[in-house]
């Protein structure tokens, strides 16, 4: 194909000089000079025309489909309806100009209608999470039914902090089917994971190399209805600012494990989900008298006292059991304390 489209320049450049030649034929005379000049000027329009035909023509047809290709359905179909919008401003602004002396009566009306359609056209694309809310709230556009099939329904937006990324268990919480919407990940989420994957401390490095992992397992899971956006907060510099405000533009969901942010979201009136919180809701519950059995594993702050912890991260604190170091012993709850920390039992060995 390439080989094609370079011969047809040659043929093109070659056309294109003798037609120079024929208009003005005073400049090649008849002589061998003349012919030879004549022979060398349409052999030099030859190479121009088989250089730079593929330039002019394939690839920039093949970058604008990669450009097209790249683009979501939803960024395709404003930018398409964006053109046609400012095309036909372009076109009832145009007839009134065409009426105007040469050349601004066929200069102008062009003009108006190349900058009003590509102008539509970036302001749609710019706009379109906007503009489908609107359209949402005017009754102009239905929403999706919910689905129960259990593959990813559409359900509430709900966007994903870093710290729940990182933090892994969001992975878990999709496989067991108690998450309910979509999944939105920013682009600016994932520069931030990105860029701390890239971090020289390996602690770092690690938990973002972990994070781009947990995502690339939810989007192969089909339970889990991901979706990168590029949409953003503009005049907001912090990341967790922009998902505030960006859930607050679609009355979604921020989901996370950072307390400021949990506060912050909860002030401006958008609903949060805590993994954190989510986690000491399914600890089990402790009744001053039950009984359990556990292994001390450390002395505590006070003296005589032991520690123990149940599978879940609870912390057993065992009075009088600094005895039993690296034993297993059934204990009796004395008392539950809940702190910002967890939840803290208080427990006697059972006599």
């Amino acid at each position: 194909m390439m080989r094609f489209i370079r011969v047809l320049g040659g043929a093109l450049g070659a056309i294109v000089a003798i037609s120079l030649a024929a208009a003005s034929s005073s400049f090649f005379d008849p002589s061998l000079a003349g012919r030879l000049l004549l022979a060398g000027w349409i052999g030099a329009w030859m190479v121009v025309g088989y250089s730079i035909l593929p330039h002019i023509t394939v690839e920039p047809a093949g970058r604008l489909m990669r450009a097209v290709s790249a683009l979501s359905t939803d960024e395709f179909v404003t930018a398409t309806v964006g053109l046609l919008l400012g095309l036909l401003m372009g076109l009832l602004l145009g007839l009134p100009l065409a009426n105007l002396p040469d050349p601004y009566g066929w200069v102008l009306p062009i003009g108006v209608s190349v900058v009003l359609g590509l102008g539509m056209m970036g302001f749609t694309v710019a706009k379109r999470h906007d503009l489908a809310d609107a359209a949402r709230r005017s009754g102009m556009v239905r929403q999706p039914a919910a689905r129960v099939d259990g593959g990813g329904a559409p359900g509430p937006v709900i966007y994903v902090d870093t710290s729940a990324i990182i933090d892994g268990r969001i992975a878990d919480v999709v496989a067991a089917g108690f998450l309910y919407g979509t999944l939105v990940v920013p682009r600016f989420v994932l520069d931030e994971l990105q860029h701390i994957a890239d971090q020289s401390d390996r602690s770092r490095r690690s938990r973002g190399q972990r994070g781009l992992g947990i995502l690339s397992l939810l989007q192969k899971d089909p339970r889990a209805a991901l979706e990168f956006s590029d949409e953003d907060a503009h005049g907001v510099d912090a990341v967790d600012g922009k998902l505030v405000a960006l859930a607050q533009r679609r009355d979604g969901a921020v989901l996370t494990t950072d307390h400021t942010l949990h506060r912050v979201a909860q002030l401006q009136g958008v609903r949060v989900l805590n993994l954190n919180h989510l986690a000491n809701a399914l600890k089990p519950v402790f009744i001053p008298g039950a009984e359990l059995t556990v292994k001390v594993i450390q002395e505590g702050k006070e003296p005589g006292q032991g520690v123990a912890f149940l599978d879940d991260g609870t912390m057993i604190v065992v009075e009088g059991g600094g005895s039993f170091l690296q034993r297993e012993l059934v204990v009796k709850v004395t008392r539950v304390l809940q702190t910002v920390a967890g939840r803290m039992v208080f427990a006697q060995p059972r006599p």
